[in-house]
This record gives structure tokens, sequence and C-alpha cells, in this order.
């Protein structure tokens, strides 16, 4: 796993520890769709860019995590999972019982990059 930059390595530390891991095997899972991503802090939190296009954040929220991929139109492709967890436009709330599948994460961020142009 690669190095995390200050910004981004205080996001995860000062998350709640029942979140923690839930963050890092989500931060995981990114990064075996798209090594290469930068990581920086966006819109207040974690964002994976490739190529200079934000292409997934995760937000710690209350009861649940936030998947944002960057797009309005992204969630909407996958009715299989805006099924499975609430959704919102921009969002997805993930239970940090139920994390997104892998597969679930590479559909997702391979719409978004094929969005981009990536």
């Amino acid at each position: 796993m690669k190095k995390l930059p200050a910004t981004v390595a205080s996001y995860y530390k000062q998350a709640p520890s029942v979140h923690s891991r839930s963050l890092d095997e989500m931060r995981e899972r990114i990064l075996e769709v798209v090594p290469n991503a930068v990581e920086v802090i966006k819109y207040g939190m974690p964002t994976f860019v490739v190529e200079g296009e934000a292409i997934a954040g995760l937000m710690c929220h209350k009861h649940h995590i936030g998947f944002y991929p960057y797009s309005g139109s992204i969630i909407s492709l996958f009715p299989e999972i805006e099924a499975k967890y609430k959704t919102t436009r921009g969002a997805i709330q993930i239970p940090t019982e139920k994390l997104l599948l892998k597969s679930e994460v590479k559909k997702l961020i391979k719409a978004r990059l094929d969005l981009a142009g990536l």
C-alpha cells in the first residue's frame, strides 16, 4: 500500500474507530482498481484522482461511510447497487458492516473512468 499524504492520513486517523477498518478496506478496494490514483483531500474527504480527474471519494458519517463517484450519473447505471444500499444522486451510504463488494467498486470506478475518458 502506498504512503498516504499527511492531510489524507490525518483524516483517516481522526475517523471514529468503528469506521477505521471499513475506510481502510474501501481504500484498498479502490486502489486495487486504480493503483496509480493520487490521494488528496477534496470537499473535506479523501479523494482518489486519476490524471487530474476526481474519480472516487470516501467520507465518514455518523452511521455509515459515504462513497462518492464524483458524478451524479454513475450510481443510476447500477440498479443492483441502488437496490442494495441507500443512495442519493451522488452518493452511496455504506454501512460499516456491509461494504461495497470489490466487484461493485470496480464497476463504479470503471464507469467513472469511462465518463472521464480515461
